[in-house]
């Protein structure tokens, strides 16, 4: 069980005038919410309005500056790799992945093209063995041990009818990389292309395979404990419940989860490393020195939310153009909404989410996945995390916690920063 340590909350960081309704949203969740550290930052055309950081246990060592576990966030830092390769010329979205991978055959795997595994439908959402985290450092991808897994596996799609659209939580980002370092002309991994492309030019926190200097630097992530979310959830909320949701709520939505459940094929997969008993594993540095884009990319909610404010600006930030028009637009191109056995996601063939209204008629999964983000792009993490950005509103919008709220399916608590960041731009 994970400790859950209350004290002198310190809250650190400024908005901008207007927004200063944002601080006290972020004041009020420190106080009443059960977080322990966390990061907001949010910028809008261009300028950075909101930069808050906070410690709900008087944690000095906890900085806007630390980088934390971004969980499935780090999807769309894969999905912004993908897109400069396409905006140079070098990857097509329609194109099968052999023809950038030619031992990407067999099992069903010929027809597979980019956009299907960007869009959770490549038929891998789970690797038949774990895999050891030694095998995920730069130098050993780049030998192909994670490759030559790839290449020998079979697709498998859930047991349902036609539903080839199934949540790939960690092996989405293993099989990009082997197609990101294969497309590359200098066969860099995604999480070179990070450092050199984004982070050293851009300034920003994006870091995926943490380098043994860094490791000091990463605020180690922590589930809620099992007895103090029982208990919160059957508080009401006005006496002063710690989680977002109440326990019938949480019940009626997970009863409507369970059907994709029974059907998943990551039912009886092993766990994503060698050794991993719980979700803390994410803290070793073992893992934290690996890449795995989709489930293990570390990042400060200021490095995130630059990415995302050059995203919302077509690719460019200060002058500087990070990602081609063309790479820009394709990745936002054709999004297709389809059932991932939690609502309708709307992937493009880039690989982001575009979040839509969602009216009355909906299912409420849906309302909450979707109402308080419209019309921005991204993805989320589990626990928490939300990396994403608002190209018509110009808002670029991370929030980054080290408390895993396991319970908060959609990452509402995140929702409602950004819910209230529109309503400060009268939007």
């Amino acid at each position: 069980m994970s400790d859950y340590k209350k004290g002198p909350i310190r809250i650190e960081g400024s908005v901008a005038p207007g927004f200063e309704s944002v601080k006290a949203l972020y004041v009020d969740q420190m106080q009443r919410s059960a977080e322990q550290n966390t990061q907001l930052c949010v910028y809008h055309r261009g300028e950075r309005v909101v930069d808050l950081w906070a410690s709900a246990s008087g944690d000095q060592h906890f900085t806007a500056d630390s980088v934390v576990n971004i969980f499935s966030s780090g999807k769309s830092l894969a999905s912004i790799a993908m897109a400069w390769l396409v905006g140079k010329g070098l990857l097509a979205y329609d194109a099968r992945v052999s023809a950038y991978w030619p031992e990407f055959v067999g099992g069903g795997k010929d027809d597979l093209t980019v956009a299907d595994v960007l869009r959770h439908e490549g038929g891998m959402a789970a690797f038949p063995k774990a895999l050891d985290p030694q095998d995920l450092r730069t130098e050993s991808i780049k030998q192909n041990k994670v490759g030559e897994l790839i290449e020998g596996l079979s697709l498998r799609f859930p047991e349902e009818d036609g539903r080839k659209r199934e949540y790939h939580a960690v092996t989405r980002g293993w099989i990009l990389n082997e197609i990101f370092r294969r497309a590359d002309p200098a066969s860099r991994t995604i999480g070179e292309f990070l450092r050199d492309d984004l982070r050293g030019p851009l300034g920003a926190d994006v870091i995926m395979g943490v380098s043994e200097a860094e490791l000091g630097r990463v605020s180690a992530v922590k589930l809620l404990p099992a007895g103090l979310l029982l208990r919160e959830t059957f508080k009401p909320a006005f006496l002063g419940r710690k989680t977002m949701h109440g326990a019938w709520q949480l019940f009626g939505r997970l009863a409507k989860l369970l059907p994709a459940m029974r059907h998943s094929t990551m039912r009886k997969a092993p766990p994503p490393f060698r050794g991993m008993k719980r979700v803390e594993s994410f803290n070793e540095a073992a893992v934290a020195m690996g890449e795995t884009p989709s489930a293990a990319a570390n990042a400060s909610a200021r490095g995130l939310a630059k990415v995302a404010a050059m995203m919302a600006a077509g690719g460019t930030f200060e002058g500087r153009e990070y990602i081609s028009r063309e790479g820009w637009s394709a990745l936002h191109d054709h999004p297709q909404r389809a059932s991932m056995g939690f609502g309708g996601s709307n992937f493009t063939q880039g690989g982001v989410n575009l979040f839509t209204h969602q009216g009355p008629e909906a299912s409420e999964i849906d309302q909450a996945f979707n109402n308080g983000r419209v019309g921005f792009y991204g993805w989320m993490g589990f626990g928490g995390s939300v990396f994403q950005w608002n190209p018509e509103q110009e808002i670029g919008f991370a929030f980054v916690p080290t408390a895993l709220h396991v319970l908060d399916l959609f990452n509402e608590r995140g929702e409602a920063y950004q819910a209230e960041v529109l309503r400060c731009i009268g939007k």
